[in-house]
């Protein structure tokens, strides 16, 4: 199948990435581990590209999603040098974009499937469901992170990133709370139109 112009520049993006970030990752467990839903992403975006094709956005939000999870397995995400004591704050903060991103992507993304398949009805149901899915894949990506911090303390704190700070579970998941509600508000209308033109 020939890819779109589209999905030329969105492929060559993702691979030179995932290239840099797999050389002389800072720790390679951990780079598999922040990785993977990347891979996962694409893996599923490549199985339904032709029978359930997404919107720009979605695909764009994707992309830079999968980016920021690049970026932290190669260095890590407490150790990502441009957030070191970035605005003065003593904690490398990029593992707060993280979730920010795990809030803003998965919203639009459960957004278009609800409206698409016609699973719920009503603008305040629709917005509702959608931050629940987002603090139900936040908790769960919590979760994750907890079975790992227990099953490998070697790695624990390189993959939980919470920099001694106590209120990070916490935190994570209010950062991805809030960016899936500015995701809804921001972007809803931009994600209507691109709906209505994908329908055609």
């Amino acid at each position: 199948m020939r890819l779109t112009i589209q999905e030329g520049v969105w492929s060559v993006a993702f691979v030179s990435v995932l290239a840099w970030s797999a050389f002389y990752p800072r720790d390679l467990f951990i780079w598999i581990l922040e990785v993977m839903p990347a891979l996962i992403a694409v893996f599923i975006l490549v199985a339904t590209r032709r029978t359930f094709p997404l919107t720009p956005l979605t695909y764009s939000l994707i992309l830079v999603h999968s980016i920021i999870l690049m970026i932290g397995g190669h260095y890590t995400y407490a150790e990502v040098p441009f957030f070191d004591g970035l605005w003065g704050m003593e904690r490398n903060n990029y593992d707060k974009l993280g979730h920010f991103a795990q809030g803003v992507v998965p919203a639009i993304i459960a957004r278009e499937i609800l409206i698409r398949k016609a699973i719920v009805s009503g603008r305040v149901w629709l917005n509702f469901i959608v931050l629940s899915i987002c603090l139900a894949i936040s908790a769960a990506y919590e979760l994750l992170e907890w079975a790992v911090g227990v099953s490998s303390e070697q790695a624990a704190e390189a993959f939980l990133g919470t920099q001694g700070y106590v209120w990070d579970t916490q935190a994570d998941m209010g950062t991805a709370l809030l960016g899936a509600a500015l995701a809804l508000v921001l972007m809803g209308r931009v994600h209507d139109r691109q709906l209505v033109r994908l329908a055609r």
